[in-house]
């Protein structure tokens, strides 16, 4: 992993022992008072809930929540800590945090210091003693949307003036943020510390679009070498790398402004490099099929999503956290808009709303899901995903020695 951002706490900063009038502002004019969590001063993005009823410090940490204020349902959040092992990526990167009841203080043996205090430091504006059920409700019923929290000093502003800074921020749909989330430069993560020092199994590229510490991680356990690349790369910077697989990562933002990592899977796909992607990678892999995307109405964001595997008839528990989906046919295989790439059918559905959870190509190597499998705070229903990808590089890689040795026979005939 990139060390960890440091990032200048603003002036108006609380310490976490005192608490300031906040407000939670929506932009269809719904307000919800409470006290300040945090840093104090202004935080805009888009307000969106979170089910989980663990995993807090992964959440806040996960890039995919770029530009976000996220709800917590579970009502006490804080009371484990955070602690320097369980971060997702280096740096906080939820826009605003929205909690019920704040732990006082930390109890847990890992706990190295208080969320409030790590809120603190990294300078992200919460709100604490606010009816989240109601505020989950809303969002629920009315859809996800702009909002913005304001506390200490911001929140004395009327509030026709709040509501106007929130009407004035940025929708998320059309924004492009995964090149605003993704390392600068590129780094590896080898598996020797996972029983395969003496050689990899295999070598991947890895498209970092909003990537999680615990993707690469969840490969090198099983012998494979990561190399993490910018969302930036190009095709000529994924075969430097000399890969036996490809992948794309999850991520923040708008499927619909990602042309250029649609550019490059469909390089990729042509080359028939076996491809996996998850959550962003997933849109993705929809677009180069030639499928659209389309915004839901409050997305899906927790770690207890239930997911279909309509091959096997298994349901799996899933962590989640996406406000876009893929729009393509569920029922049975259909040839991909793109011809080129031959038939693709719907793997995987939700069983709360029939959304598309995974698309899997029949006649290229390439398969995705719209869900976490490494979920480092649970559940781990889904991680067999990870063996499936290496199982279909190991299968390519068979085919493609297979073929090598047939026409060397055929040369000598």
């Amino acid at each position: 992993m990139p060390p960890v951002e440091s990032k200048t706490v603003k002036a108006n900063t609380l310490t976490a022992t005192t608490s300031a009038p906040a407000a939670l502002v929506l932009e269809d004019g719904r307000i919800f008072r409470g006290t300040s969590y945090g840093a104090t001063g202004t935080a805009l993005g888009e307000a969106v809930f979170a089910t989980g009823m663990t995993g807090y410090q992964e959440t806040i940490t996960d890039p995919s929540y770029a530009r976000q204020l996220v709800v917590q349902t579970a009502p006490h959040i804080g009371n484990t800590g955070v602690n320097n092992e369980d971060a997702e990526s280096r740096r906080i990167w939820v826009a605003g945090y929205i909690v019920r009841d704040a732990a006082r203080r930390p109890s847990n043996w890992r706990s190295e210091r208080s969320l409030d205090e790590e809120l603190v430091a990294q300078g992200i504006v919460g709100i604490q003693g606010v009816d989240t059920r109601a505020i989950t409700r809303h969002l629920r019923e009315h859809k996800t949307m702009r909002a913005g929290i304001f506390s200490g000093e911001a929140a004395e502003a009327s509030d026709k003036e709040l509501l106007d800074a929130v009407l004035a921020s940025a929708p998320m749909e059309g924004s492009r943020l995964a090149e605003e989330v993704s390392v600068d430069e590129a780094y590896v993560v080898e598996p020797k510390d996972h029983g395969w020092e003496d050689e990899p199994r295999f070598t991947i590229a890895a498209i970092d679009l909003g990537i999680k510490s615990m993707t690469p991680i969840r490969f090198a356990e099983r012998g494979v070498r990561v190399h993490v690349l910018p969302a930036s790369a190009t095709l000529e910077d994924v075969k430097a790398v000399n890969p036996d697989g490809f992948f794309m990562s999850n991520g923040p933002g708008d499927p619909a402004t990602a042309d250029a990592q649609v550019k490059l899977l469909r390089s990729v796909l042509d080359e028939k490099l076996p491809y996996f992607g998850i959550c962003f990678g997933n849109q993705i892999l929809g677009r180069a099929l030639g499928f659209g995307t389309y915004k839901l109405r409050y997305g899906h964001r927790g770690i207890n999503q239930p997911v279909m595997d309509r091959r096997t008839g298994k349901v799996e528990i899933t962590s989640q956290n996406h406000g876009f989906a893929v729009d393509a046919p569920l029922d049975g295989a259909t040839e991909a808009p793109e011809a080129r790439y031959g038939r693709v059918e719907v793997s995987h559905i939700s069983l709360n709303d029939d959304v598309v959870e995974g698309l899997a190509c029949l006649d290229i190597p390439a398969f995705s899901v719209q869900y976490h499998p490494e979920a480092a705070a649970g559940p781990h229903d889904a991680a067999y995903l990870f063996d499936r990808f290496i199982d279909l590089m190991a299968d390519t890689k068979n085919a493609d020695t297979n073929t090598a040795t047939d026409n060397k026979t055929e040369d000598k005939k």
